[in-house]
């Protein structure tokens, strides 16, 4: 784990506060073919499966195949993401992950995600609580996507 400590790492907020970003992992998703569905009520959806890829630079492990991300382009142009995956630790722990996020249409990279944790007894349970940010860098041309994670907490 390693905190954030460049010019933008906390920032104060009207009553003194600031908040803190300590790198704990990243992810190297490998992406399956687009599954096209179509145009829906609520807008255009694609689901794109998860087939593999790493956890490293903190963690360590792999990405299971199996997981996907449902991918929707809404009426205004906004896409929302809301993906599903397990990654296996190198001690053999599984942690299940969602992760989801709005953005605008052409939003820069990285794009700011809200990923969440499911973990068992066996693996890290510090990742059951807390304020986690993933950023997400999508390399489509190479058929993956990375993403940072970070905690968020409040300095004192």
């Amino acid at each position: 784990m390693t905190e954030d400590t460049g010019p933008d790492a906390a920032k104060v907020g009207p009553r003194g506060r600031s908040v803190r970003s300590t790198h704990l992992f990243t992810i190297d998703a490998l992406l399956g073919p687009v599954v096209d569905v179509g145009q829906t009520p609520t807008g255009h959806r694609r689901v794109i499966p998860v087939v593999g890829g790493t956890v490293s630079d903190g963690l360590q492990g792999t990405v299971l195949p199996g997981g996907a991300d449902w991918n929707l382009e809404r009426a205004d142009g906004s896409t929302e993401l809301w993906a599903r995956y397990e990654i296996r630790l190198a001690d053999g722990a599984v942690v299940s992950v969602t992760n989801a996020a709005v953005h605008a249409p052409d939003a820069p990279a990285p794009i700011l995600t809200t990923p969440r944790f499911d973990v068992g007894a066996d693996g890290p349970v510090y990742l059951r609580t807390g304020a986690f940010l993933g950023l997400l860098t999508p390399r489509l041309d190479e058929g993956r996507v990375r993403i940072e994670i970070h905690r968020l907490s409040a300095a004192p």
